[in-house]
């Protein structure tokens, strides 16, 4: 039995829809996973719940695939938790919003300190309430020192405006002299995307849509140039082994040419 199967198995007390005999060499794993995580609102009405239990029970499935990415040898785990359009929803749903990385922290810090998992974060943090805020600077802080997964959030992010912020870094470094319009590329211009950070894994190789919608919603629309897509009809706080498997499969029989053509 490989580490990766061992991983598994231990876990299964955890979450018992985890299926056994799951093998890391059966796939092609990407270095960086980026998930939309779409339908906690239609999981809850689906059960006759409030919106809000469909995030709470959405942030329990994070932590779930967290694990299960992090013992599959996946770098960068991106998860779009709040948009900048996520503001015009309803009042009280976003005030959930704003509660839940405080106790998703409070009981998921030592669990990712134990499996060397680091937070980090894209996005406008500082719009977000103070203790919103604070929570995820204590995350990144205790987690600063952990060398394996990279756990990224995407907090109050909007792709477009991440471009904009980049093309007005870059014509700021031109008006004062420092640097020429010639010398503006692609790379860059990359440099200065919030994903900047992550260097050879700032592109996500695979992005994962769950809940049937297949767009990409602002969501890292520089970064997925070249990224595999794939959709699942499965909501969010539904998502688990077995999906995150299929979803490996998938990307596994794609053929990544990058605009080349293979001899």
């Amino acid at each position: 039995m490989s580490i990766f199967s061992r991983i598994f198995n231990a876990k299964k007390q955890e979450n018992h829809s985890l299926e056994e005999g799951f093998s890391a060499g059966q796939y092609k794993i990407p270095h960086h996973l980026a998930i939309i995580m779409d339908g906690n609102g239609r999981w809850a009405k689906k059960r006759h719940l409030p919106r809000v239990a469909g995030h709470k029970e959405g942030m329990e499935t994070v932590k779930k695939v967290t694990k299960l990415a992090n013992a599959a040898g996946i770098n960068v785990l991106t998860v779009y938790a709040f948009s900048t359009e996520n503001w015009s929803r309803p009042n009280d749903e976003v005030s959930f919003l704003m509660k839940l990385p405080v106790t998703f922290f409070d009981t998921f810090v030592p669990e990712l300190i134990e499996q060397n998992v680091r937070v980090a974060t894209i996005g406008d943090i500082d719009r977000l309430p103070e203790t919103t805020k604070q929570a995820v600077l204590d995350a990144k802080e205790k987690t600063a020192q952990n060398t394996g997964l990279i756990l990224n959030f995407a907090l109050n992010y909007g792709g477009q405006q991440e471009i904009v912020d980049a093309a007005r870094e870059l014509a700021r470094e031109v008006a004062a002299g420092d640097r020429l319009i010639e010398q503006i590329d692609r790379d860059s211009l990359a440099e200065r995307l919030t994903t900047g950070f992550l260097g050879q894994y700032a592109n996500p190789d695979l992005i994962v849509r769950t809940s049937g919608e297949e767009r990409l919603s602002n969501f890292l629309p520089y970064q997925a140039a070249y990224s595999e897509l794939y959709f699942t009809d499965v909501f969010w706080p539904d998502f688990d082994k077995a999906d995150f498997e299929a979803a490996l499969a998938a990307y596994t029989k794609r053929d990544r040419r990058f605009g080349n053509v293979k001899a």
